[in-house]
């Protein structure tokens, strides 16, 4: 760890690459050791320190860092050499400056930062810290340049990938679709308007027939001095747009905006999705927006389950204890699809439900009996005590003609059969007499 005065002890010199290191060049050791709190505690990155440019110096010939956040004044290097010594390392940089400008803005697009940061009030290490943040999640986000002229494309590939983005290029429209078909995690698609086979506009049109605007953003860029383009780039389903040549700076703040965005609907649509107190799927996902149950294949099977006597913990022990008792049973089973890709979902009070993917009828039925057992096996703790519950679960193959609907309902009629013959068992085609088989329709 830091020795606290920015210092470290070469036996703390790391020797291994870790993919959210990141490099804090400051003098002054009050701000350097808030830096490194906050960042630490608020982002996923590990901080390492320096006072000097020769202390920098060191860190970078052993060590490889995702980011530096670095003032320009040391005691060694007091015009800025530090950036040279970044640069050369390939480090993108993050500034603090006591000044901004028109030409402070213009040296550093040319040095290549990531962004730079005024110093002013309190606020500045805030600014710091969503900035790291921003430029660390950027890694998560895949985005595609479209632009068939190399030096143009090259430059905003290296603007993206500065940003911490995964970045793919295509040189043309098809092949742009031909991309994004492939990759259904591009998120973000920056897009040229003159090319040989097909213009912005109808390159747009077509990817907004499949990736509507809450999952993908579409920003458009030209030279072109027809300032009627951008309003019917917009019209044509981009969600921003931006003349050429443009500045570098506000080309990040657009990207900035349409990521914060995306992540925002993001999350909106899985809180939407989600049950609130198990994060389970919740009943209306399970029903209408899964693609799975579109339609239901025979290949496929769904089971229903329930919490035998679930009442009586609730009874016994109060709602939180029953709260409790639900969450485990939701994160067994979140546990068990995920290892499956199947799809958990919590339709209401005790009642949950699974959809299994290519899943036969003894698969489905040896999969639920796993359930069963190992949630009859697990102890909850209630209230400095330990409780255990049982589940009855009615599973149903799926059916050609039928629709889910029914096909659900079938499997609930095997769930109330298994809870009427003594509950803490499972119920399918393979366990009950041909004759007793609820019938989908």
């Amino acid at each position: 760890m830091n020795d606290g005065t920015g210092n470290r002890p070469d036996s703390d010199v790391p020797n291994l690459q870790s993919s959210n290191d990141i490099l804090i060049v400051e003098d002054s050791a009050a701000l350097s050791a808030l830096l490194r709190q906050r960042l630490e505690r608020e982002t996923t990155g590990r901080t390492f320190c320096c006072a000097s440019l020769a202390q920098a110096r060191a860190l970078l010939t052993a060590q490889k860092f995702t980011m530096a956040v670095t003032g320009l004044n040391l005691p060694d290097a007091p015009n800025g050499e530090i950036l040279g010594l970044l640069a050369e390392h390939g480090v993108p940089t993050i500034v603090f400056t006591a000044t901004s400008d028109t030409e402070t803005s213009t040296r550093y697009a040319e040095r290549k930062i990531i962004d730079y940061i005024v110093k002013s009030d309190n606020r500045t290490v805030d600014t710091v810290v969503r900035t790291v943040n921003r430029i660390l999640t950027n890694s998560a986000f895949s985005v595609l340049v479209v632009d068939d002229a190399r030096s143009a494309r090259s430059g905003l590939v290296e603007i993206m990938q500065r940003q911490n983005f995964r970045v793919l290029e295509a040189l043309s429209g098809k092949q742009a679709l031909d991309i994004l078909a492939r990759n259904p995690s591009i998120e973000l698609v920056i897009t040229d308007y003159h090319m040989p086979d097909m213009d912005g506009h109808e390159l747009t049109r077509r990817i907004r027939v499949t990736r509507p605007s809450d999952e993908l953003r579409i920003i458009g860029v030209s030279s072109s001095s027809d300032r009627r383009l951008s309003a019917s780039f917009l019209k044509a389903g981009a969600s921003d747009f931006i003349y050429r040549p443009f500045v570098p700076e506000e080309l990040q703040c657009r990207i900035d905006n349409n990521v914060e965005t995306l992540t925002q609907l993001k999350r909106l649509r899985y809180l939407a999705e989600r049950d609130h107190l198990t994060g389970l799927a919740n009943r209306r996902f399970f029903f209408e927006k899964n693609p799975l149950l579109q339609p239901a294949p025979a290949s496929d099977a769904v089971a229903i389950l329930d919490i035998d006597h679930f009442k009586s913990v609730n009874d016994t022990y109060g709602h939180e204890a029953g709260d409790q008792v639900l969450k485990r049973l939701a994160g067994i089973l979140s546990e068990m699809t995920a290892e499956n890709r199947y799809l958990a979902a919590r339709l209401g009070g005790e009642e949950f439900a699974v959809y299994m993917k290519d899943t036969n009828a003894f698969q489905a039925h040896s999969f639920c009996e796993q359930m069963r057992s190992r949630i009859q096996a697990t102890s909850i703790p209630v209230q400095d005590k330990d409780i255990s519950v049982t589940i009855s679960i009615g599973v149903m193959e799926m059916e050609e003609r039928e629709t889910f609907g029914n096909q659900l309902n079938a499997a609930d009629q095997l769930l109330y059969m298994a809870k009427k013959n003594g509950r803490n068992r499972v119920y399918s085609s393979l366990t009950i007499p041909e004759a007793l088989i609820p019938q989908a329709n």
